[in-house]
């Protein structure tokens, strides 16, 4: 079997292109050849699997990548959907793509807004409505792709987040980064607006007094595309907010694209992980699902994906995005050893399901049953 992604894809920094790079590198491991149709917002250096680099402002661009598609031995398309990926106004462009594709494909989102407005309502419904088999990545963006965007519930699957099998380590690798015996709370991913680090920090700062000692890693660069427009203003604005609140000793940032392996020591070595999103509708979080493949006690504001995964005690969710709640509940793991190996215990359950090879398997499963009724197949859904 043939399958191409529609997708962003690495070197591009991006957190869809790494999601992309890690189903295909898991769906080869049963023996499916998988090619990459690049979406490319500058010039990049691609591997040999990219079959097609499609400028994503460039309108003319998806109509020749679907053209390509159709004349090449692809049995099925799996698109990758995010508004900002694609050109035109709420990335509608990629209505051109699907128009001229004559190839099957399903439709993968990673973000279901409760309150679109029409343009972008529109996009998806037309795209749930051509697509053989829609993947939510929660049960909650499953409810909204039916109750908003109209789409068929028979025809929608949850199949969550893939996490890496990462090595494991432990706390010894905290005296490489200089910081043994210190309580160690972390965030990681693209800093940017509406990450809510600046609540992360404020949450530590209520902790110093009774832990002086712990750290908060602020672990990620800037997204790449808000660099081009804000430049370094947001990180320049938590430096001056740790600056202001005495924090210096207590925050380290680590202002880089770390690899899977490093990225693995710090999520092992961490006490608590932290999500202190703003946004209450943020429907997927990888982030949070590399912290519960890596069995953290996890601490996060209420958001629809930490809710929904953090239920049935597999981590602390606050009732809102408050820094003193959010310290109560970090304070909370940290002096009862007892709740924090019950949380790591329930989080590491999940998160071997929820590992790489288990996500493409259930991805595979659903392409092979594309000429079946899907209405009748609910091995791929998960219950949490």
């Amino acid at each position: 079997m043939n399958i191409s992604i529609l997708t962003t894809y690495p070197p591009r920094q991006c957190g869809i292109a790494s999601f992309s790079s890690d189903l295909r590198k898991n769906m080869m491991l049963y023996n499916k050849n998988i090619y990459i149709v690049s979406l490319s917002d500058n010039s990049y250096d691609y591997p040999n699997e990219v079959i097609f680099d499609l400028r994503q402002d460039s309108r003319e661009d998806y109509k020749r990548a679907a053209q390509f598609i159709n004349k090449e031995d692809i049995d099925v398309v799996i698109l990758q959907h995010e508004y900002g990926i694609f050109g035109g106004q709420d990335g509608d462009f990629v209505l051109d793509f699907t128009k001229n594709l004559k190839k099957p494909f399903i439709l993968c989102t990673h973000t279901i807004l409760d309150s679109p407005n029409e343009n972008q309502c529109n996009i998806l419904k037309i795209l749930g409505q051509q697509a053989f088999a829609v993947i939510a990545m929660t049960n909650k963006s499953k409810e909204l792709l039916n109750r908003i965007y109209k789409i068929p519930l028979e025809k929608t699957h949850v199949i969550w987040h893939g996490v890496p099998v990462f090595e494991k380590t432990g706390y010894e690798a905290k005296k490489d980064y200089g910081i043994a015996e210190r309580p160690l709370v972390t965030t990681f991913g693209f800093v940017g607006p509406g990450k809510g680090i600046e609540i992360g920090i404020k949450a530590i700062s209520k902790l110093r007094h009774k832990y002086p000692d712990i750290i908060y890693f602020v672990v990620g660069e800037t997204h790449p595309s808000l660099k081009k427009t804000m430049g370094e203003s947001y990180r320049e604005s938590l430096l001056q907010l740790v600056e202001e609140l005495d924090m210096e000793n207590n925050i380290r940032f680590i202002n880089s694209f770390v690899s899977i392996q490093e990225l693995g020591r710090i999520l092992y070595m961490t006490d608590v992980y932290l999500t202190p999103y703003p946004n209450r509708n943020q429907a997927v979080s990888g982030t949070l699902s590399f912290a519960i493949g890596c069995g953290r006690a996890i601490v996060s504001t209420p958001y629809n994906y930490s809710l929904e995964l953090l239920a049935n005690n597999r981590g602390l969710v606050a009732s809102k995005a408050d820094p003193n709640e959010l310290a109560a509940l970090i304070d909370s793991i940290l002096s009862s050893p007892k709740l924090k190996s019950e949380l790591e215990k329930n989080a590491q359950k999940l998160g071997a399901k929820m590992s790489w090879p288990n996500v493409a398997k259930n991805y595979i499963h659903i392409i092979e049953k594309s000429g079946s009724d899907l209405r009748d197949d609910d091995t791929c859904i998960n219950t949490l």
